[in-house]
């Protein structure tokens, strides 16, 4: 499996209806990217994981990769020239998820859809319960049948589920994706990468980050996990320009396109940048105050200002 890095190299798992796609994936097109050893793990589970046949769970925090790793196995599997289909259980009313899973005479669900390649479903802990339990019963028998129809039907397609809780009793395989605060090492990696996609499209050419701005990357938590890292050196790269990256372009990039105000802009960097050094410092102002050279009580205004609470950060 040439071509394949460590980690994943997207976390974008926007909430979408279901949809469809067929065309041909190369195996190895899917690059993960990174070099921590969880991600190691994960990319052996999804390497054993590719090359069974039966049903796959891969677990995560949202925007931690799920959706990009179900990708990879797809396109590392005998499948892969096959057709990918991709069914958002949150997308689905739970009243329509039996039709669009199963279908009727008159409606193809997806699972037929897939034909003899794969079905990814998205969020397998938002399906009903009844949909649920139908779907787990096709797992375990290889058959499923129409609404309106009893006669069984035979699997022919793989499933790959993803979900937030790993609840799930049926056979399966495995793989864990971590959250990115686990696997910070990853993180220079995955925002080089996203930096030159999002500057390929984009058509600005990328300089990099600064070092302030490679240093603040790796010590923050990414609560958003990769999806977050990504959007935010996306946004951060539109600010900047054709400059490096630094870390106020960081700090300041949101989830939409529009340029705060200066104002605004001010007060949302104070509130990071305080954030910031006191999970660095546990909480301990004097501390924080001595790495912002600022003193003791010109930084606790600025935290007042902000209306961060130190005791937040204190462990």
């Amino acid at each position: 499996m040439g071509g394949r890095g460590v980690g994943p190299v997207t976390g974008t798992e926007e909430p979408q209806a279901r949809t469809m796609e067929s065309t041909t994936v190369q195996r190895g097109a899917e690059r993960i990217v990174g070099s921590s050893e969880l991600t190691q793990r994960a990319v052996e589970q999804a390497t054993a994981a590719a090359r069974a046949p039966g049903a796959v769970l891969i677990v995560g925090q949202p925007g931690a990769g799920k959706l990009h790793f179900a990708r990879a196995i797809h396109s590392w599997s005998p499948r892969a020239a096959r057709p990918l289909v991709i069914f958002s259980a949150a997308g689905s009313p739970a009243s329509r998820q039996p039709t669009e899973l199963f279908g009727r005479s008159d409606h193809a669900g997806v699972l037929a859809q897939a034909g003899d390649g794969t079905l990814i479903i998205k969020g397998i802990d938002e399906l009903s319960g009844s949909a649920r339990a139908t779907l787990l019963q096709t797992l375990e028998t290889g058959s499923y049948r129409l609404e309106d129809n009893p006669e069984a039907q035979p699997l022919r397609c793989r499933i790959l589920m993803t979900s937030v809780s790993g609840e799930l009793t049926a056979p399966h395989s495995r793989v864990d994706v971590t959250s990115l605060a686990e696997r910070s090492e990853d993180v220079p990696a995955l925002a080089a990468q996203f930096l030159a996609t999002s500057a390929a499209e984009s058509g600005i050419e990328a300089v990099g980050f600064t070092p302030e701005a490679r240093r603040w990357m790796v010590d923050e938590p990414w609560v958003g996990n990769v999806r977050e890292l990504q959007e935010r050196v996306r946004q951060a790269l539109l600010l900047a320009g054709t400059g490096a990256i630094s870390i106020e372009a960081l700090m300041l990039s949101n989830d939409g396109d529009e340029v705060p105000s200066f104002k605004e802009a001010k007060r949302a960097f104070e509130t990071r940048y305080v954030e910031s050094l006191l999970r660095r410092c546990r909480g301990n102002i004097s501390r924080a105050a001595r790495l912002a050279k600022k003193d003791r009580k010109d930084f606790y205004d600025v935290i007042r200002r902000t209306g961060v609470n130190p005791q937040e950060f204190r462990s």
